[in-house]
């Protein structure tokens, strides 16, 4: 883990663009680990899958622009804003020679993932919808425990605890697995065994860990739909899972008081990391 696994097709990676939660920050107190939303580029060898268009994914698209032409895949966990305010300024959405596949599995018919982008990125709210993009666009709704397939790697989801729905994932590839669990509220003493199963063994799990177990413990943030590195790291335990790393930041949290969670989540995980922007992790 942190280090290039051999090259060529056998690499597989995540790279945070993205690790703050619910509203992205600027400042002088989040410079180090980044005040940008969710957004996570995943390299499955030559396969390209992205999780989340949080503000972070602007500056994915900066980059993958120079790349194309693109045949990806992007994933949601849900669809709240903080999790797709980025997508109109992701640039490769604007180049005709790309192509794109749009997953969801939290809507559960209520509406499809089509019709929330097309009526977030409506007048007032946005100047142009979804149709001004011309990259090759295909927008595909599934439910949330579904086994999905991007070339080589599998997906295998689950629904998590969070307002509105939101879906949770374990990427295998090449005898390997990355799990991204944001946005997903844990119960005090009982254990998500829809987690626990997308994290069995995981040689990675991005985990939701916007609270401290003391924060939790107030009462205040309860029903929030969010979980805490400590639960995180019972999770792991439980589940037997290799690597942690510690993500969708609370806003108000500095880079020092980071630094100080990082520092008791490695004593209690030996190994585990808090996520910031521009991190690759190879597994």
């Amino acid at each position: 883990m942190g280090g290039r696994n051999g090259g060529g097709a056998t690499d597989f990676s995540v790279r945070f663009w993205g690790v703050r939660g619910s509203i992205a920050c600027a400042g002088p107190e989040t410079a180090r680990y980044g005040g940008n939303t969710s957004s996570l580029e995943v390299r499955c060898g030559s396969r390209l899958l992205l999780f989340d268009a949080g503000t972070g994914l602007r500056y994915l698209g900066n980059r993958l622009a120079a790349e194309a032409p693109l045949d990806a895949d992007l994933f949601f966990t849900h669809t709240h804003f903080d999790h797709v305010c980025g997508l109109p300024f992701f640039k490769p959405l604007f180049q005709p020679q790309n192509r794109f596949r749009v997953w969801a599995g939290h809507l559960g018919g209520r509406m499809t993932l089509k019709n929330v982008l097309c009526e977030f990125m409506m007048s007032p709210l946005f100047p142009v919808p979804p149709e001004v993009f011309r990259a090759d666009t295909s927008y595909h709704d599934f439910a949330a425990g579904d086994v999905l397939r991007a070339g080589d790697a599998v997906l295998r989801t689950a629904p998590l605890n969070h307002p509105d729905g939101a879906t949770g994932y374990r990427i295998e590839y090449g005898g390997r697995a990355i799990s991204y669990i944001t946005d997903t509220e844990h119960v005090p003493g009982a254990q998500d065994r829809n987690v626990l199963r997308l994290i069995e063994g995981a040689d990675l799990v991005v985990y939701d860990c916007t609270y401290t177990d003391e924060e939790y413990a107030r009462g205040a943030i309860v029903g929030w739909g969010h979980s805490t590195w400590q639960e995180a790291v019972r999770l792991c335990r439980a589940a037997r899972a290799k690597k942690l790393a510690v993500f969708h930041h609370d806003p108000e949290r500095s880079d020092d008081a980071l630094d100080a969670i990082g520092a008791e989540a490695a004593k209690a995980m030996p190994g585990a990391v808090v996520a910031r922007e521009g991190m690759t992790l190879y597994v």
